[in-house]
């Protein structure tokens, strides 16, 4: 497990209004190479993490802006994504214990199935860089959290999604991730409430490996891009093709 060092606190936004829209038509590149773009040796997968507060979407938009800025052809998707089962999960997020964790889970794992044969994979072939908002280790963590098993839904999903590459964890206490999450006009009562999002976090903390990330989100938000953009920046050199 990697970890940034912990710097000064900070005040940031993670909100689904915030949502992106730049995520292409990937179906119509080919993997041939374009003008003015960095070819990559291969697709590059990079996730980012974390409960609400963290400022997931704000960092994921920053990313993909400083990527394209440097001429890498970079495509931005999240979950749950549009999909019919990506809208019925935001549809009932709305209402408190309105879906059982195994409801959920299907729900997830279904809405991730289009998202990966649909986005993901196309991309990747066409050697994008894919900035995901959301994978399968928040249904680790989020449904894990109400009592399903992590191990088991993650030999599940990696059975059928691809895996990344490189994962950020933004991490945040719960209460303070809450607190930035007041605006929201609408609130997701099934899935933001403290005590909840405590176990939720503790699963997050709980991720290791190569590809793993956790930052503290807790900081300015100018630093954690720092550190998500010279990490990022660092393993896209192993996979750059020199003109």
């Amino acid at each position: 497990m990697n970890k940034v060092p912990i710097c000064l606190v900070g005040e940031g936004i993670d909100s689904r209004d915030m949502f992106l829209t730049l995520t292409a038509d990937v179906t119509t590149i080919g993997p041939e190479r374009e003008a003015n773009v960095k070819e990559l040796e291969k697709g590059v997968l990079i996730v980012l993490e974390g409960i609400d507060g963290g400022g997931k979407t704000s960092q994921a938009k920053e990313l993909l802006e400083i990527l394209r800025g440097q001429g890498f052809g970079a495509v931005y998707f999240r979950e749950p994504s549009d999909s019919s089962w990506g809208k019925t999960i935001r549809e009932k997020a709305l209402e408190n214990d309105s879906l059982t964790p195994e409801e959920e889970l299907a729900l997830f794992q279904n809405d991730r199935r289009e998202n990966v044969e649909k986005n993901l994979r196309p991309a990747l072939a066409a050697r994008r860089i894919v900035i995901l908002d959301r994978y399968y280790f928040s249904t680790m963590a989020y449904q894990g959290a109400k009592g399903l098993d992590p191990d088991q839904i993650r030999e599940t999903n990696e059975g059928f999604a691809v895996l990344p590459d490189l994962v950020f964890i933004l991490d945040v206490d719960p209460a303070r991730g809450l607190k930035r999450t007041e605006g929201r006009q609408q609130r997701d009562l099934l899935f933001e409430r403290e005590d909840y999002l405590v176990k939720v976090r503790a699963i997050f903390q709980g991720l290791e490996g190569d590809e793993f990330f956790h930052l503290d989100a807790l900081r300015p938000m100018e630093d954690v891009a720092e550190d998500i953009t010279r990490i990022t920046l660092d393993f896209l050199a192993f996979f750059t093709v020199e003109d």
